[in-house]
């Protein structure tokens, strides 16, 4: 068996960290118009990978290098995720390098690892592709997206690493289990048409020539804000239902921490819309979204726990 006191938890964490970092990063690069402060790629000018003096983008290289330089360190993390996985969620491992032996270590771990440490070269080729199409809005978007994979599988992991490997008891009845899965779907249909939004609206990435989807933005926006209507009622039922049902306290927490994150988004959201969409605001909402995707892969994960228990009932 495992050591009880390793370098999993804290390393699962600070990849956790990270990949929610470099969400807000990039959009930071999006949303100030840094998209082509690198105008290449995979150098930052021709001729050099970082940036250089008197090089015409001016400030926006500094931001658009800095989101790159981070790409690096989210893929180291992603590295010592794997390793740490491999080192401590299985028997103990005498050497450090016989990397192949993968014998007796967590599956429930081993996958969403690679996923995360695959979902970063993916990135780093999405990137390359993003900026020599300009700033594709559809490869934008698929970008993003696959960062919101990457925060769910990093979350994942945090969450589910400190319950025994194999299957758990389910904690609520098949129904409710069922219903927060569509829940969880549809959040993620909600992040797609948040992406058709930003595609359709002002902030493009690149400060000069911005690339956007023929898409009418104020029709695509209340689809959006429609299918987050749908998605808070879907939330309350799940809270509610699990209150009633779960035979362990952690459910219904975590669910109300998805309401609580759902409803600061749909206040975030409706201020950045009648305020015009500001920066900042925009920025705030991207960061929600990754907060939201981390709290649903907690709430997915508390329906099966082995920390069971018989909950008051109140009449």
């Amino acid at each position: 068996m495992p050591t009880t006191r390793t370098w999993l938890p804290a390393i699962l964490v600070a990849n956790l960290v990270a990949e929610v970092v470099i969400v807000v990063t990039g959009g930071l690069v999006r949303l100030t118009g840094s998209g082509l402060g690198c105008p290449t790629w995979p150098q930052c000018v021709p001729g050099s990978y970082v940036p250089v003096p008197h090089q015409e983008q001016g400030f926006h290289k500094f931001i658009e290098f800095g989101n790159r330089t981070l790409t690096g360190m989210v893929g180291i993390a992603a590295l010592l995720v794997v390793y740490a996985v491999w080192r401590w969620s299985g028997p103990a491992r005498e050497r450090w390098y016989a990397v192949w032996r993968w014998e007796g270590v967590r599956a429930d771990l081993a996958r969403p690892a690679w996923v995360v440490l695959g979902g970063v070269v993916v990135q780093a080729v999405l990137g390359g592709i993003t900026v020599r199409t300009g700033l594709n809005p559809a490869t934008v978007a698929a970008h993003f997206l696959v960062s919101m994979v990457l925060v769910a599988a990093s979350a994942y992991m945090v969450f589910r690493a400190p319950e025994p490997p194999g299957p758990r008891p389910a904690a609520v009845p098949r129904l409710v289990e069922r219903l927060a899965l569509l829940t969880s779907a549809l959040g993620a249909v909600v992040l797609v048409l948040g992406t058709l939004v930003t595609g359709s609206g002002p902030h493009s990435g690149d400060a000069d020539e911005p690339a956007r989807l023929a898409l009418d933005p104020r029709t695509i926006s209340w689809l959006h804000a429609d299918a987050v209507m749908l998605f808070v009622g879907l939330v309350v039922a799940v809270w509610l239902a699990a209150r009633l049902s779960a035979r362990s306290a952690v459910v219904p927490r975590a669910w109300r921490l998805v309401l609580v994150v759902t409803l600061a988004q749909g206040v975030i959201g409706y201020t950045q819309y009648f305020a015009g969409l500001p920066w900042m605001v925009v920025l705030l909402h991207m960061a929600g979204a990754a907060a939201l995707v981390v709290a649903l892969t907690n709430g997915i994960v508390r329906l099966r726990t082995t920390r069971l228990e018989v909950l008051p009932r109140t009449r």
